[in-house]
């Protein structure tokens, strides 16, 4: 019995150094990190047709920041008055309006029904 003990531990040990040592030659035949030089020779033009990147919101429901919830009424012509990231009286009625024309629960928060129909005017100028 201890010879099979022996044996698989021996195996596993093998195994394991086998894997270090596979790891240790991936990362020495991984490319060199270009250089400014390198980047620059692409040329502008390719940087150019990017779009830039937005970061996505996180997974789960989102909690929309106060800022955001006003912009978006902003941009959708329920919210007239400065965005100063503060829920008051002008922002809940604003809420209210949205969610009467959108047909929805009107109850002055921003749930996550209200901010699906909502979101969409964030970005929009």
């Amino acid at each position: 019995m201890r010879g099979y003990i022996l044996v698989g531990l021996t195996l596993v040990l093998i195994s394991c150094l086998a894997g270090c040592r596979k790891k240790e030659q991936s990362v020495e035949k991984m490319p060199e990190p270009l250089t400014i030089e390198q980047i620059s020779a692409l040329g502008v033009q390719a940087a150019a047709t990017l779009e830039p990147i937005k970061p996505l919101p996180p997974p789960g429901p989102y909690n929309p920041q106060p800022k955001e919830i006003q912009m978006a009424l902003k941009n959708a012509g329920f919210y007239t008055w400065v965005v100063d990231g503060k829920i008051g009286p002008m922002t809940k009625k604003a809420i209210e309006e949205f969610q009467k024309a959108k047909a929805l629960k009107v109850d002055g928060i921003v749930g996550p029904k209200t901010w699906d129909k909502l979101q969409i005017y964030l970005d929009k100028q």
